[in-house]
């Protein structure tokens, strides 16, 4: 018998009558449901179990919501080996690969093994105060320092595996894996990274200079950036979330997990016509 963790958007107007759906599926394949909301696990017939509990019980998950209903399992799950697959209750999200009008292949392709296995690197953050770790933050996507308490630009130094790349005047700066390279990188000016590119890219966030640009670095590097100089509070956002105020003297560590985190897609998915859709690609025409 499967187990099968679900974690769902309850905000999301489609997710009852799609939930109903799941039930009956899951009935016909035997399949054991665990729901980290309470409400949820009652419309569904299944047990209520906290998604930080998932490891102890289920085999896979199903992230249904948006991507960020998928960041929220995928973080939630750092560290253990189940799989997400994310099911989409609004428009195709780069994460959230499967529609909802795909839940019976999903299913299917869950009970018959027939999906695919998608590998993503995750990036830990590591963040120093006075000398002191005070904490560590896995990230799927992206790491983004700036914004704050002002619109005063920060000097920032960035350093990879020790060497100094330079020091930066700017409102901030980012690193995103391949996963998050369509996100906010992307909407800064960064690259796209497929996702089976091992590496980080990095972005300045309107640096006082033209000659900035952004930087891919094998997912093997030590990225460092110091706050040299910030008469502001910063924001240290992880995967959209505000984590830590970062203040002149704090460093940021930024290095590869040694634990991915694994999505399941269904046979047919392409990474490409995915990309082609969220971001309206036509081609040249005659």
């Amino acid at each position: 018998m499967k187990k099968i963790g679900i974690v769902v958007n309850t905000k999301r107007p489609r997710a009852e009558g799609i939930l109903s759906e799941l039930r009956c599926l899951a009935e016909g394949y035997d399949f054991a449901l665990y729901a980290e909301n309470a409400e949820m696990a009652e419309l569904l017939g299944a047990v209520h179990l906290p998604v930080e509990l998932f490891a102890e019980k289920v085999d896979i998950a199903l992230a249904m919501g948006g991507d960020g209903t998928v960041l929220y399992t995928a973080r939630a799950l750092h560290r253990t080996p189940i799989p997400i697959m994310g099911i989409n209750l609004g428009s195709l999200g780069f994460l959230t690969s499967v529609g909802d009008s795909e839940m019976a292949q999903a299913l299917k392709a869950i009970a018959d093994e027939s999906y695919k296995v998608s590998v993503r690197d995750v990036a830990e953050c590591r963040i120093f105060q006075n000398g002191t770790a005070v904490g560590e933050e896995p990230s799927l996507n992206d790491i983004v320092l700036g914004w704050g308490t002002s619109s005063r630009i920060v000097t920032l130094n960035l350093s990879i595996d020790g060497e100094v790349v330079g020091s930066f005047m700017c409102d901030g700066m980012m690193v995103s894996t391949p996963t998050g390279s369509t996100g906010h990188s992307l909407s800064a000016g960064g690259p796209i990274l497929h996702p089976g590119v091992s590496g980080f890219g990095i972005n300045v966030i309107c640096p006082h200079t033209l000659s900035s640009r952004p930087l891919v670095v094998p997912n093997s590097s030590l990225i460092e950036i110091d706050v040299t100089h910030a008469a502001k509070e910063l924001i240290l956002s992880i995967d959209g979330q505000d984590e830590y105020k970062i203040e002149q003297g704090d460093r940021i560590e930024i290095r590869r997990s040694p634990h991915p985190a694994k999505f399941l897609q269904l046979s047919g998915h392409s990474y490409f016509a995915v990309l082609a859709k969220k971001l309206h690609w036509r081609g040249s025409s005659l």
